[in-house]
């Protein structure tokens, strides 16, 4: 087995782990806390964080960790994870199932694979920047020639009027053929499955985003920042079924 596959291998096992814990919480009625940007976190992503911590501490010591709850470990090291326990806390504490956890491997910065878990729905979808699998099965997204026969997705409608060009996203919210807000990385899954075609966040964090990278490539599609840039320096994303990438682009940036 070569070290690519024990690492992809190793992160079906935190996937794994980090979901039981989730389980456990899901639909319950937890303590919310708020965090100093405002953002709720429970016990749910705390304790699936610190397994996962764990985990990585004892299988691989000399890697770095980055983490939204607990910050950064490491962080000269050659490989780096990036977790989010759970990505969608708002959902997961409303009972719905637009919620995963976000696993993605760097080395020497740049993402190497990355994974989308859904442990409600037994859902374990990875890319490696060539290919994606969900759960073991490939998975590509689907055709989609221009934006008026788009399926158009986004987290949270009132975030584009607080950090990009509001005025914009509407006149392509009202060009493509369907817009709902099914969001966080339950989003990036649909494109990368096939079954929508853009999806948008106009502000990111690095455990946000580089998780999406190498599955949204690995499906084929392309993924930049909100201004078509690297997104793995960017602080925004916009994914795409592929080949509207740049007219969506252009049309979210037109004043």
């Amino acid at each position: 087995m070569n070290e690519l596959n024990e690492l992809k291998n190793f992160s079906k096992i935190l996937a794994d782990e980090s979901g039981k814990i989730i389980l456990r919480y899901f639909r319950s009625k937890v303590n919310i806390e708020t965090k100093n940007d405002e953002s709720p976190v429970t016990i749910a992503d705390k304790k699936a964080e610190e397994i996962m911590r764990l985990l990585i501490g004892k299988e691989f010591p000399d890697h770095g960790i980055v983490g939204e709850e607990f910050g950064v470990t490491n962080e000269s090291a050659e490989y780096q994870w990036i977790l989010d326990p759970i990505d969608g806390t708002k959902s997961f504490i409303t009972g719905t199932v637009t919620f995963g956890t976000l696993i993605a491997l760097l080395k020497n910065g740049q993402p190497v694979f990355g994974v989308i878990n859904q442990p409600v729905l037994n859902e374990f979808l990875i890319g490696d920047n060539e290919s994606a699998e969900l759960n073991n099965v490939q998975v590509k997204v689907r055709e989609c020639g221009k934006i008026e026969n788009a399926t158009l997705l986004t987290t949270d409608h009132l975030n584009i009027e607080k950090f990009q060009n509001s005025k914009a996203f509407e006149n392509l919210m009202r060009r493509v053929k369907m817009y709902r807000q099914w969001g966080d990385c339950y989003g990036y899954y649909l494109v990368a499955t096939g079954f929508a075609d853009i999806m948008i966040d106009p502000i990111m964090s690095v455990w946000d985003t580089m998780a999406l990278i190498p599955i949204i490539r690995g499906a084929g599609g392309k993924i930049t920042d909100y201004q078509g840039n690297d997104p793995v320096r960017g602080n925004s994303t916009v994914a795409t079924a592929g080949n509207i990438h740049e007219d969506v682009i252009s049309v979210l940036n037109k004043v």
